[in-house]
């Protein structure tokens, strides 16, 4: 049997998982809290008709398409991708663009803000001796990956510049990931040199890259660091939501029996 290791976060409250305007919501009804709800679909029927007088465990949730582990959709960077065309949304992604063999490079010793740059992805793939192919997915285990659920994660972790994201598109790569809260650099990083420089253009910048080259990324990853450089495959088939900019995935490294 293959060996599959989870890279996915649950999805959680009480944390820190985003910024609080986007914060997950979920309630949770037990066994007992829902007698009453199920005994409304049998008239006549009692708790003690019910086994162990147990209605359903059910929870209600209020999240966006961004909570959690997810795929971005090209329509969430810009109305546009590959120049001027109409960009997909989730429901369009193509499905073979989310099951890939995979590469993981190594970050985690960039600091908090930094752009990664092309040469930052050439030197990590001579490092691990790795040329990359068409459709791979690209990973980038970065310094948040441990601060998941602590106060920090949102402002950890380096971010993919435009350059680095289209010098990985333009090989081919069109599903890319990362362990931290964004693709990109921290916003409070973004938004302190956006204040010094006044260029618009380094706002949301590997995003942005999608309005050249459409491409998705999964954003909220972890267990990276428990993963080789090359040798797996990722599975994230997102969640069919219509007209939607992304979709929940259970991401999962998966390696070939040997």
């Amino acid at each position: 049997m293959p060996q599959v290791i989870d890279i996915s976060v649950d999805l959680r409250v009480g944390i820190a998982s985003d910024p609080p305007a986007l914060l997950p919501e979920i309630d949770y009804y037990s066994h007992q809290d829902t007698v009453e709800e199920i005994l409304s679909y049998f008239p006549g029927a009692t708790a003690d008709d019910l086994p162990d007088g147990e209605g359903w465990a059910i929870e209600r949730v209020r999240i966006t398409t961004h909570s959690g582990t997810h795929l971005d959709a090209p329509y969430h960077y810009a109305s546009t991708m590959n120049h001027g065309a109409r960009a997909i949304t989730i429901d369009e992604v193509p499905l073979e663009w989310c099951f890939q063999p995979a590469v993981k490079l190594d970050f985690r010793h960039l600091p908090d803000g930094y752009v990664v740059t092309p040469q930052d992805i050439d030197d990590e793939l001579d490092r691990i001796g790795h040329e990359l192919q068409a459709l791979e997915i690209v990973v980038v285990n970065t310094s948040a990956g441990d601060r998941y659920g602590q106060d920090d994660y949102v402002s950890s972790g380096c971010g993919i510049g435009r350059d680095a994201t289209l010098h990985l598109l333009d090989q081919g790569v069109r599903v890319t990931g990362t362990d931290a809260w964004s693709w990109d650099a921290p916003f409070v990083f973004t938004a302190t040199r956006f204040e010094r420089e006044q260029d618009g253009s380094i706002i949301w910048e590997g995003h942005k890259a999608g309005r050249e080259i459409g491409y998705c990324h999964i954003e909220k990853l972890h267990n990276l660091e428990s993963l080789p450089a090359t040798g797996f495959k990722i599975a994230c088939f997102p969640v069919k939501i219509h007209a939607a900019s992304a979709g929940w995935t259970r991401a999962v490294a998966i390696f070939d029996e040997e």
